[in-house]
């Protein structure tokens, strides 16, 4: 049952709905069904425009267990097989808010290119009530089913329906087929949804043309992490033309739990932390084209972006705050069982392991942390570290030490993933002492050895270091005159979100310093146009 207190705030996000929405909710026998009914005719009762009614949709909707929207008498496309709970309650509120009218949160371009699509695309969605990622992908599709007749998006919660997911050979969130075939699985931003898109329905690419072309910017900050969104406020409060372009808002911060190390903030999480840099952003006049990645920029005095969906539009200045990702093992059947054993998200994927034996690969903060979070859904936790000692701060180490199905092995290489009818099994791996190889039996592999910058959108435009990362001066300027970087993506050691968020700042003030000492009309002197 709901609190009063989410209740009353509900009640205020439902007082300004424009269409009547009707819970449907598929008739029959299940354990959960009453708890679901029950929380459904909750959220009903605050808003005269909002109703539940138990009907047989004659085998529309998947189970006792299954619900979908109605719009004003007529189906949205979205369904949801499971009770909302967890961060999927966001979702069921979003689609009900959206379904009753509220403005999408998609941007205007990717809305438009849905628009586009013509043939019959049935998405669906399985995710785990405790996957922190999973509802952007959820939110994404439900939007995109408001948007076009065209398409359906149904949410299946995978600990409610355990034999569909071993029928689809499913062991990772978000997991998303389209109809009836994987279409993304692990972890998956909205923009590679964009682009994947593109290729089953190549009509939407057309909608770019649709598009006007933004003015010329002064500043165009690439990445919406906590160094992006500190680079785009810095700037803004300068009086500056600022777009920020981010396939993802929030970036790798999302990906993380618990914050403890946020100066003057004791704890928060990271979609928690995500939500406040999207608040304050919006404080100001910036101009956010998200779920968008940036597929080239053409150099010079002014400079010129094209994103991936054909846009274009030109800038004086760049700050590139594109973060960085999960580094990968590099060994063989690693990239072959990805959502089928190996996994980089614990608390996305977690629960699919429930009972199993897992390992843990690395043994710095984030693997030890992920054995921690493992220990108390899994049977018992290995990890591996390629040291002969631990990395990770004592603190983590101790209580790593107080679990009894914890184990460590150290000083090993991993050699292999080893699978067996379509699901991890086994870990080969070697001692690095005595070059014994070894073997392992298990059931999932979560690797956490560290992070990888996202360079390649400046990959030779820029210099880089041998690890990939933008070489930055103590400025945040790069060897291009213009462009900046900031965050996890530069040469800047300790890769925090607090030191993110302060060298995005720096880089915004450097930007300012550079636009002041080299004016608009200086592009004329150097032959170019200022748009």
């Amino acid at each position: 049952m709901l609190t009063q207190d989410i209740l009353n705030a509900l009640k205020t996000y439902m007082k300004d709905l424009q269409n009547t929405i009707t819970l449907v909710v598929q008739t029959g026998e299940h354990d959960k069904r009453q708890e679901l009914v029950d929380m459904l005719s909750q959220i009903a009762s605050l808003s005269d425009k909002v109703s539940v009614e138990e009907r047989d949709t004659n085998g529309v909707l998947r189970s006792p267990l299954s619900f979908t929207l109605e719009q004003n008498g007529q189906a949205s496309g979205i369904v949801f097989s499971g009770v909302p709970g967890g961060h999927e309650f966001n979702s069921l509120i979003l689609a009900l808010l959206q379904t009753g009218g509220s403005k999408l949160k998609l941007d205007d371009s990717i809305q438009n290119m849905v628009k586009k699509v013509n043939s019959k695309l049935d998405f669906q969605v399985f995710v785990s009530l405790s996957c922190h990622a999973c509802p952007d992908v959820v939110q994404a599709m439900n939007q995109f089913a408001l948007l076009n007749e065209n398409i359906s998006a149904e949410m299946i919660d995978g600990g409610v329906y355990p034999d569909l997911v071993d029928e689809k050979k499913i062991q990772g969130v978000p997991t998303v087929f389209l109809n009836g075939e994987v279409f993304a699985s692990g972890k998956v931003e909205i923009a590679g949804i964009v682009e994947k898109l593109g290729k089953v329905a190549p009509e939407i690419l057309q909608a770019s043309n649709d598009e006007p072309e933004l003015p010329l910017q002064d500043v165009t900050v690439i990445g919406g992490g906590p160094a992006g969104v500190a680079a785009a406020i810095y700037s803004a409060r300068k009086g500056l033309n600022v777009t920020i372009v981010a396939d993802r808002f929030g970036g790798q911060v999302k990906d993380t739990m618990g914050i403890e190390n946020l100066i003057s903030v004791p704890k928060t999480t990271g979609p928690e932390l995500a939500g406040s840099l999207m608040q304050h952003l919006n404080d100001y006049d910036v101009t956010l084209k998200e779920h968008l990645r940036v597929d080239s920029i053409e150099n010079g005095f002014i400079k010129t972006i094209q994103l991936n969906n054909g846009e274009v539009f030109k800038t004086r200045t760049i700050i590139v705050a594109t973060g960085a990702n999960w580094r990968e093992l590099g060994v063989p059947g690693e990239k072959e069982n990805i959502g089928n054993g190996v996994a980089y998200c614990p608390h996305c994927d977690g629960p699919f392991y429930k009972g199993k034996d897992v390992a843990v690969i690395g043994g710095g903060n984030s693997g030890v942390e992920a054995a921690l979070d493992l220990a108390g859904i899994v049977n018992k936790v290995t990890v591996f570290e390629f040291m002969p000692e631990l990395k990770a701060d004592g603190v983590l180490v101790e209580q790593l030490e107080k679990r009894d199905n914890i184990s460590v092995i150290k000083n090993v290489a991993t050699k292999q993933v080893l699978a067996e009818t379509g699901k991890v099994n086994a870990i080969e791996y070697i001692d690095r002492e005595t070059n014994e190889v070894l073997k392992k039996d298990l059931q999932g592999i979560f690797v956490q050895i560290g992070l990888v910058p996202n360079s390649k959108v400046v990959d030779g435009l820029v210099d880089l270091s041998k690890h990939g990362e933008i070489i930055i001066n103590e400025k945040g300027q790069t060897s291009e005159e213009g462009i900046f970087a900031c965050g996890d993506v530069t040469t800047v050691p300790y890769k925090q979100i607090v030191v993110a968020m302060g060298e995005g700042s720096k880089a915004a003030l450097a930007a300012f310093d550079y636009l002041l000492l080299n004016p608009i009309e200086n592009a004329e002197a150097d032959g170019e146009k200022a748009a």
